[in-house]
C-alpha cells in the first residue's frame, strides 16, 4: 500500500493480530498457566527492551524511525550487547503472545516475523549506517553481533 507506514511495531501488531487468528482457528492449551505467565513474561522483557534503547536514541537525539538517516551512532547501553535491541525486542513479544495462546502452529509465525524485520529493516539500515559513518559503522559492525 502506497503511503502506508512502513513501520515494525506496525507488522508486529499485524503479526499478532496473525497470532490471534490463528489461535481461534486452531484452539490451543491458553490454560496452561505455566504458559501464560512465560508470554507475559516474555512481552514484560520486549517492552523493557525497546523503552532502555528508545531511552538511548532520546539522549543522543537521533531519530528512532527506520527508513530516516540517523545522526548519531548509538553504541551505549543495549547496543552495547546488539545491533538490534527493538527489533530483537518485537520478536521476543510476539514469541511471547504465541506462547501465552498455548497454539504451537503460532510458532510459524515468528521466524517469518523475523524474515521480515531482516528484509525490509535490519540489512537497510547497516547499508545507511555504512554509507553515513563509514569507518566507525564498520567497526562498530565487526565487533557487535547482530543479535545477541
Amino acid at each position: 500500500m502506497k503511503g502506508f507506514p512502513d513501520l515494525p511495531p506496525l507488522w508486529l501488531l499485524l503479526f499478532l493480530a496473525l497470532n490471534w487468528l490463528l489461535s481461534t482457528i486452531i484452539p490451543g492449551n491458553p490454560s496452561a498457566p505455566v504458559l501464560v505467565w512465560v508470554g507475559w513474561a516474555l512481552i514484560g522483557l520486549g517492552l523493557i527492551l525497546i523503552a532502555w534503547s528508545a531511552l538511548w536514541f532520546w539522549r543522543k537525539k537521533t531519530t528512532i524511525e527506520p527508513h530516516h538517516t540517523p545522526e548519531t551512532l548509538i553504541i551505549e547501553g543495549p547496543y552495547r550487547l546488539s545491533r538490534n535491541p527493538i527489533y530483537l525486542a518485537l520478536i521476543i513479544i510476539l514469541l511471547g503472545a504465541v506462547i501465552g495462546r498455548g497454539q504451537p502452529a503460532g510458532l510459524i509465525l515468528v521466524p517469518i516475523f523475523f524474515g521480515i524485520l531482516m528484509r525490509r529493516f535490519v540489512i537497510p539500515e547497516e547499508q545507511g549506517l555504512r554509507a553515513a559513518f563509514g569507518a566507525e559503522a564498520e567497526t562498530y559492525l565487526s565487533r557487535t553481533r547482530r543479535w545477541l
